[in-house]
């Protein structure tokens, strides 16, 4: 029993929305909030509103509305910057580094299904939602369920599993990056040039800097919200046709069945092509950034639902193994070659959060770090996380018998 029943549509909206605002709020206000960043200020508000037994787990406004509406349309909006052609030139580094992460993180997938192989039934659904969701994001780990159909149970307490984990990488995150052990070991400009340039401003965090008032119009949104709509529908569309017409005859078919049937797989597509060959009109769309930034403050308060600990340490251990396997590869990965090939402290962090994260928490810690220069190369490198998130999670899936 919850003080806010599941049917309680409005109130359960209202805490949403009211949530999200605070850390927003918070992390524009205090430069402890920045540091941890909104997203999962957001997060941990679930998380404890959830564990205080003040809203449900479950409810059809977190299940249909936020899963079903609210995050399809969040990702052609993220990924109007989405252009592979600029990508690829501008991102430099940090996408090599980010790509070395993206197969620690495959690694760690294939890693941890063999090693825990038995002991958690439907682990390779389970491995193909994280390598989704640990080179892209969230809505990858969205896309990469629907794909495979995982069941609901599974998704919740891995859903617990992957915020526990997450809380503890971001703080691991945040001391490496104040370790003197690490600056020691790797080169760090962007902290230097933080610290010689000192606070960003009296009574202003990075984060409201670089969150400030946009040029948008009543047109924008309108716009914005009508490319979403049409892209996500398109995507339906075509997945729906594909998966009728693709046989299932053997697994490799089944894999393309899987793949070309997902309606997230053509919504990041369609995405990408538009931004990619249409680069001006995608840039015209003013206002695409904050609303889809929002519509995935949602999200994230939404995973953070199911994360009951009590159900974490009766259900979901081994996931959490699983989950922290994952991580540790990735971050293993990142830095043993990024120390090997010269990559600064800074863009190891930031590539990792990108791969593990996505880029909204990328660019919240370069952000909240003041690593300015990072700020839009994160946001590009996790995009593109979440155009081939999606893509290798399904591979993955596909292989280990998901």
């Amino acid at each position: 029993m919850t003080l806010i029943s599941e049917g309680n549509n409005w109130a359960l909206l209202s805490i949403m929305f009211f949530s999200s605002f605070i850390a927003i709020y918070l992390e524009q206000k205090y430069k402890w909030a920045a540091k941890i960043t909104g997203a999962i200020i957001v997060l941990v508000i679930a998380v404890l509103l959830t564990n205080l037994n003040i809203i449900p787990s479950s409810a059809v406004v977190f299940d249909d509305i936020v899963w079903g509406y609210a995050v399809p349309l969040a990702i052609p909006l993220l990924l109007l910057n989405a252009n592979i052609i600029r990508i690829w030139r501008e991102t430099g580094r940090l996408l090599a580094i980010f790509l070395i992460g993206a197969v620690g993180t495959l690694a760690g997938a294939v890693v941890g299904t063999i090693f825990l192989a038995g002991a958690v039934d439907g682990l390779p659904g389970v491995a193909a939602m994280m390598t989704g969701s640990y080179i892209g994001g969230g809505v990858n780990f969205t896309a990469v369920a629907d794909a495979f159909h995982v069941d609901g149970n599974l998704i919740s307490a891995t859903t617990v599993a992957d915020n526990l984990n997450m809380v503890v990488y971001f703080m691991i995150l945040l001391a490496i990056a104040s370790s003197a052990w690490f600056r020691k070991r790797f080169p760090h400009p962007h902290i230097d040039e933080v610290q010689d340039n000192g606070n960003s401003g009296e009574g202003e965090t990075l984060a409201a800097g670089y969150w400030g008032r946009s040029d948008i119009s009543l047109k924008d949104i309108a716009a914005a919200s009508a490319y979403a709509a049409v892209v996500v529908t398109l995507s339906k569309l075509i997945g729906g046709l594909l998966s009728d017409i693709i046989p299932q005859s053997n697994a490799f078919a089944k894999m393309l069945n899987t793949f070309f049937g997902s309606q997230y797989v053509w919504i990041t597509n369609i995405s990408m092509i538009f931004a990619t060959f249409f680069e001006k009109k995608a840039g015209s769309i003013h206002g695409a950034k904050e609303v889809g930034t929002w519509l995935i403050y949602q999200f994230y308060f939404v995973i953070g639902v199911p994360a009951s600990i009590v159900l974490i340490i009766r259900n979901a251990p081994l996931l959490l193994l699983f989950c922290l396997i994952i991580v540790a590869f990735n971050m293993l990965f990142c830095f043993v070659i990024g120390k090997i090939f010269r990559f600064n402290l800074e863009e190891i962090i930031i590539a990792s959060n990108a791969n593990i994260g996505g880029p909204t928490t990328a660019a919240g810690m370069a952000i909240s770090q003041g690593w300015t220069k990072l700020v839009g190369p994160s946001m590009l490198v996790g995009t593109f996380g979440y155009v081939i998130g999606t893509w290798l999670g399904i591979i993955v899936g596909s292989i280990m018998g998901a």
